[in-house]
């Protein structure tokens, strides 16, 4: 038998604590040597890569995609599943995802929504994968059911502030923190204030102001930005972590650093479209617009995304996630285009399919930006986000005898034929991508699963199969959380 299943050689592996030239060594699926360069050579493996000076680094664990979601927010439904999305997601270098399975207000159960997730999921996945349960409705039932999801593997929920079939009062929040308290449970929160949102709403209707542009002025920052500081003051008050998730505001970046400094256990994630785009990305002719919208919107400028840009190389933010929430543009049964008729040639911007494509782009857009240290772009791709979830150092890490071969391989510095981005080269179900026509210097050569190549940039592409990916179990968060042990206690107020 073969010493090896697969060395990767001559490359500048970087992880999150170290950057050096290494020789890797895989068996079994695992990670097994990580060695000084030139020290495996002449040792006996069934494949060889000669990573050529590029950058190997941990796949990317990407722990905010929605796949195969039901029409929740109106009009429209995703148009990535589980085989398509994760399809993209390996062609783009993440090797694990981490979907939604989303309770309506009408059931009041997770158990049941959670089965029914596993059965969209199972032999469909390229990627590695696990599910946050999306809690819609915290009856007595569901919280009882907090414990049976962590025995399931299921150590993440989210919940929003914001839409009418998801929100949740304070009230509620508070008993979705209290149990998760209880059983070790991360939250991640939507935060956007409804009722400003509504009253602009009304108030852009009022003066016929339908257009896609206008959905960015309905979400004006003050919505995220008080939403933001509410949800630290109800995880303070409950003493419990909080992810704030797809933050865009710059303001609402100051509140998360200030309850840092303060010791609480508040995390933060942003995306792609924040550093990317912004609110003229949606004031384009006739519908074109509608390609970009999302929640929060993009916002105003430069200094917008510059005040991300900051709370990443500051520490402020934990993880980039993608928030890929597909829908096809030119479709007028389930995605953009759902909304046009002749009342409304270019749409009512409140009934728009809510969300942008970005599972496949978010790995080479943040690195082709070239705004972070190499060491904390993995840290905020891959390594804190495996923590977070419960997944390190299974994932996102090269640990000898530990960690999953989860790998991806980028091309040489300055060796890769630049191009510029169409979507017939992305591999989702949808037909656009809001970053068409940007330029790419750095695109992942190889993604590597469990040993197992993927991708192969070079040769044929995609070479994985629908079915390799598994379901993870996961435990409890080890970054920090809760400040005091045990039970919360009501005595304390």
């Amino acid at each position: 038998m073969a010493r090896f299943d697969l060395i990767i050689s001559n490359g500048v592996v970087i992880t999150a604590e170290d950057l050096g030239q290494y020789d890797i060594g895989i068996k079994d699926g695992k990670i097994v040597k990580v060695v000084a360069k030139g020290s495996l050579k002449g040792a006996e493996s069934k494949r060889v890569i000669d990573a050529q000076g590029g950058y190997v680094m941990p796949g990317g664990v990407d722990a905010h995609v929605h796949l195969e979601e039901p029409p929740l927010f109106g009009k429209g439904s995703t148009a990535d599943n589980f085989e398509t999305g994760t399809r993209s997601a390996v062609c783009g270098g993440t090797t694990t995802v981490i979907a939604f399975a989303p309770q309506p207000k009408t059931e009041d159960s997770l158990l049941d929504v959670l089965k029914e997730t596993h059965l969209k999921a199972k032999d469909n996945c390229y990627s590695d994968y696990s599910f946050h349960l999306l809690v819609g409705n915290p009856s007595e039932k569901a919280l009882g059911e907090f414990a049976t999801l962590r025995e399931e593997g299921i150590s993440s929920l989210k919940i929003y502030m914001t839409y009418e079939a998801l929100r949740l009062n304070d009230s509620q929040i508070l008993d979705v923190l209290l149990e998760a308290r209880k059983q070790g449970i991360t939250t991640m929160v939507h935060t956007e204030n409804d009722d400003i949102i509504n009253w602009m709403t009304k108030q852009l209707e009022n003066r016929k102001l339908f257009d896609p542009k206008y959905h960015a002025t309905s979400h004006p920052a003050v919505a995220e930005f008080e939403a933001a500081y509410r949800a630290i003051c109800l995880s303070e008050f409950i003493d419990v972590p909080i992810l704030i998730v797809h933050v865009s505001s710059p303001v609402a970046v100051k509140h998360i650093r200030e309850a840092q400094s303060r010791g609480l256990p508040i995390y933060a994630e942003t995306c792609p479209q924040y550093l990317f785009l912004t609110k003229k990305d949606l004031d384009k002719p006739g519908f074109e617009g509608a390609k970009c919208i999302c929640s929060p919107p993009p916002r105003d400028g430069p200094e917008d995304q510059e005040g991300i840009w900051i709370g990443l190389i500051d520490g402020t933010f934990t993880v980039i996630s993608s928030d890929h929430c597909p829908f096809r543009f030119d479709d007028s049964v389930n995605g953009k285009k759902t909304v046009l008729n002749e009342e409304y040639p270019n749409g009512r911007f409140k009934y728009i399919p809510n969300g942008c494509p970005g599972v496949e782009t978010r790995l080479s857009l943040t690195l082709n930006a070239d705004r972070l240290e190499l060491k904390r772009f993995v840290e905020l791709t891959s390594t804190n986000v495996a923590k977070l979830y419960g997944l390190h150092p299974q994932k996102g890490a090269l640990v000898p005898e530990v960690s999953d071969a989860d790998i991806v391989i980028w091309y040489p510095p300055g060796e890769m034929e630049e191009f510029e981005l169409d979507n017939s080269m992305l591999h989702h179900n949808v037909d656009y991508s809001p970053y068409e026509g940007r330029k790419f210097a750095q695109w992942p050569r190889f993604t590597i699963i469990r040993g197992e190549v993927v991708w192969d940039r070079d040769g044929e592409g995609l070479v994985g199969k629908k079915g390799f990916g598994k379901f993870l179990k996961r435990a409890s968060s080890s970054l920090a959380g809760s400040r005091q042990g045990g039970e919360w206690d009501i005595n304390e107020f």
